[in-house]
């Protein structure tokens, strides 16, 4: 968003109509399941188009009417559903745009539910998908079949944050008219608008950034008014996983704050790399933004900010020293998602059997972190004594 009002606008005020909720400066939690009607017209009318109208909230319902125009703004796009998932708004962007025998070309290594969908739900209604290196054009272009209807992108991933040239992906699509989708949570709207750079569908976990607070799930779809309302009609009634008026409206709050937490979270990451870079037991760290990865110019053409999420490889070391690492964290936290107040790791080592492991493969010595809202020193001192404790038992 180049306009700082125009910001300010969409989370303080778009959407919101405080004279007709007695001027409360917060907006109500419209805690309904139905809405009543005064004549057989009007319940009539609401039956032949809810996507318009207030008839039950499994479909359209104030609070979360609010929440979607502030997040199709901040997206650019024209309209947007909100789903109780992250995994349940990609289920319904693939499936909306897929039908028997087609085929999907998606980057490799997506979000583990993604990825179940694309192997083990999808294959039995004929659909079939290619994985490829999504960082040359060209492999896009080798991927294409003549049933491909769908793109899957993922810029970047949650892990080693591969990049993709999401502008040349997009037009490439639209000469074969394959509809694009993206998951851009790693950098919210606020960073990176992917519908601007021509994708059909942005998508996003709003259990993260969005949110902030680590007490919401939710999934966001934004795409042009058709798209949503085709999804509406469709995979979004029947599905029935829509967000509930309570999670809508922590979303809103969540909303409130989100460019000043994105702010202080990008310049204490900054600070935590700086030490990381430094630490005798760290091998490498992987960030977008940082100078040495290997598509920091893509990054910084197509992305804003990188936020809060990074990868540290430890030297070749012992599980057992890694484990000894992690537990030895007195305020970071162990735990899966991001983008919440708090600082979060997770060991890649954790997903795996023990005896699978193997300290020369660099991927088994990934650790992710998160950064969160605490202050850079505090982290500092609990990965600095973590380490101390980690190398002793060695020595």
């Amino acid at each position: 968003m180049e306009d700082t009002y125009s910001l300010s606008y969409i989370l303080n005020e778009l959407g919101e109509d405080n004279e007709a909720y007695f001027r409360a400066v917060a907006p109500p939690i419209v805690q309904t399941s139905n809405f009543s009607f005064k004549t057989v017209a009007d319940l009539r009318e609401a039956f032949a188009d809810e996507y318009n109208t207030w008839l039950y909230s499994r479909g359209l319902n104030p609070t979360v009417k609010m929440l979607t125009q502030k997040l199709a703004a901040l997206d650019g796009a024209e309209d947007c559903l909100v789903f109780n998932s992250g995994a349940a708004a990609i289920f319904a962007a693939v499936l909306a745009n897929v039908k028997s025998g087609g085929h999907i070309v998606s980057v490799a290594g997506v979000y583990t539910w993604a990825r179940k969908m694309f192997e083990e739900i999808l294959p039995r209604f004929g659909v079939t998908h290619s994985y490829i290196d999504g960082t040359a054009i060209v492999n896009w272009e080798n991927a294409l079949q003549p049933n491909t209807t769908l793109f899957y992108l993922e810029s970047p991933n949650s892990w080693t944050y591969e990049l993709q040239d999401i502008r040349a992906v997009a037009a490439l699509a639209k000469r074969h008219n394959i509809v694009t989708v993206i998951d851009n949570s790693y950098c919210t709207p606020v960073y990176q608008q992917p519908i601007a750079m021509g994708i059909d569908i942005s998508l996003q976990s709003a259990t993260k950034y969005i949110s902030g607070h680590s007490d919401v799930v939710a999934g966001v779809l934004s795409s042009n008014s058709a798209m949503i309302q085709r999804i509406f009609n469709s995979e979004y009634m029947n599905i029935g996983s829509g967000i509930q008026p309570f999670n809508a409206w922590l979303l809103i709050r969540g909303l409130r704050t989100l460019p000043m937490r994105l702010a202080h979270i990008t310049q204490t990451t900054k600070q935590v790399i700086g030490y990381l870079k430094k630490e005798p037991m760290v091998e490498s760290v992987i960030f977008p933004f940082d100078s040495n990865f290997p598509q920091f110019e893509l990054a910084q053409q197509q992305m804003k900010g990188a936020c809060g999420l990074c990868t540290l490889v430890l030297k070749p070391v012992a599980l057992e020293t890694i484990e000894l690492f992690c537990n030895a964290l007195q305020h970071i936290k162990m735990a899966v998602s991001w983008g919440g107040y708090e600082s979060l790791i997770i060991p890649r080592c954790a997903g795996m059997p023990k005896n699978e492991y193997n300290k020369m493969n660099p991927n088994h010595r990934m650790l992710r972190l998160y950064i969160g809202l605490e202050e850079a020193n505090y982290l500092v001192a609990d990965l600095q004594q973590a380490f101390l404790k980690a190398v002793a038992p060695a020595q």
